[in-house]
């Protein structure tokens, strides 16, 4: 039985979960409209959108609601499901470091430092978040992508880029009148990626 993303129960600290297919994994990033609304129907990011810059991308669409305030937020108004290949997400954290200096993962701050500037990727766990965007027990991925991994995206891993914007706008609408079980049967179905792992800040 799949589990809804906003589930509670058993949930291991780390999981990555996502909307995938064989293939292909959906994650989610928001925009200022010049950049998404292109993005959006062209499928790819426009001129606009910087390559060495880092970006950062998100399995978790209650996640991406939490930094986006359900698409209000200004520069994040324009929510994006952006779907890349499996293949790409695995490349990424196979090259990824923790964003952040852990004790007894990492053998000292110099060599956290050193691998840190080395990898194109960097991985941060956050608490996943509700319906109501409280936080959960369980942490959920956010994915930090620069240099090679920037270009990687968006130039190979992309496969298609959709604007869900009015999605976020009707469950945040269904969650503010007080009808839960319509917003959360409106939820993509995110679930275990098997096969695929990421550094995990071991003891937190």
């Amino acid at each position: 039985m799949l589990r809804r993303m906003n589930d509670q129960t058993g949930q291991p600290r780390h999981e990555i979960r996502a909307r995938h297919t064989d293939s292909t994994v959906t994650v989610y990033q928001a925009y200022q409209p010049a950049i998404g609304l292109p993005a959006a129907r062209d499928g790819r990011f426009p001129p606009a959108w910087k390559r060495d810059r880092m970006t950062w991308i998100k399995p978790s669409f209650l996640w991406m609601m939490y930094r986006c305030g359900w698409g209000t937020k200004e520069g994040q108004e324009t929510v994006l499901a952006v779907e890349i290949t499996r293949e790409g997400l695995a490349w990424a954290l196979d090259n990824a470091e923790l964003s952040h200096y852990v004790r007894g993962v990492h053998p000292d701050q110099a060599t956290w430092r050193r691998n840190l500037r080395r990898s194109p990727t960097r991985v941060q766990w956050d608490p996943e978040r509700d319906l109501h965007l409280n936080a959960l027990p369980h942490r959920s991925l956010q994915l930090g992508l620069s240099g090679e991994a920037a270009r990687r995206y968006a130039d190979e891993w992309l496969v298609s880029v959709t604007d869900v914007t009015p999605l976020a706008h009707e469950i945040h609408a269904l969650v503010r009148t007080g009808e839960t079980d319509r917003a959360s049967a409106l939820l993509p179905v995110e679930t275990p990626l098997t096969g695929l792992g990421a550094p995990v800040p071991a003891g937190r």
